[in-house]
């Protein structure tokens, strides 16, 4: 019996290191994201999410359909990258806006919200997305052959209709 208990209290002190290690790690990545992103670092988290669904649903949609195209890849990634530097350059512009601030002794905190602005954007049309340039990743899973509960499906509808209709009402 002995054995067993030795066992047992290897065991523990297995799983209580695993744990410590665990949480240090985390603790550790989400102080780094936050002295880089500031408190709200989640919202870029959220968006990097984003772009990476985003990306393996279009991959997993263009291989089940057997439409599977380099360049088409190359230019969504591409185009990823591009929301990145419309991000840093909206908070950039901001920063120096405020710099400028300082100099001139006129407090230009607010432009901040000019790469908020800018980031809430892309989510949203991230979540909302239904032209043919830029497609979603419910709508990859929909085009993929992907049992998508009806709200979502129909969701997607609705919006399609709605787009459409500003869209022809413009043309007017």
């Amino acid at each position: 019996m002995p054995r067993m208990a030795e066992r047992d209290e290897v065991m523990k002190h297995m799983t209580q290191t695993l744990t410590d290690n665990y949480n240090a790690f985390v603790g550790a990545v989400i102080a780094v994201l936050s002295m880089v992103f500031g408190e709200h670092w989640y919202l870029f988290a959220l968006f990097l999410l984003l772009n990476i669904a985003d990306w393996v649903t279009g991959w997993m949609k263009s291989r089940i359909m057997k439409k599977e195209n380099s360049v088409k890849g190359w230019q969504g990634v591409l185009k990823k990258i591009g929301y990145w530097i419309m991000i840093t350059f909206a908070f950039m512009v901001a920063a120096g806006l405020i710099e400028i601030g300082e100099i001139i002794g006129v407090d230009l905190q607010i432009t901040t919200l000019l790469g908020w602005f800018v980031l809430a954007s892309l989510i949203a049309a991230f979540l909302y997305s239904t032209n043919n340039d830029k497609r979603s990743i419910c709508e990859n899973f929909v085009e993929a052959g992907f049992n998508v509960p009806k709200i979502l499906s129909n969701g997607l509808a609705v919006a399609d209709k709605l787009i459409n209709k500003e869209s022809e009402d413009e043309e007017k």
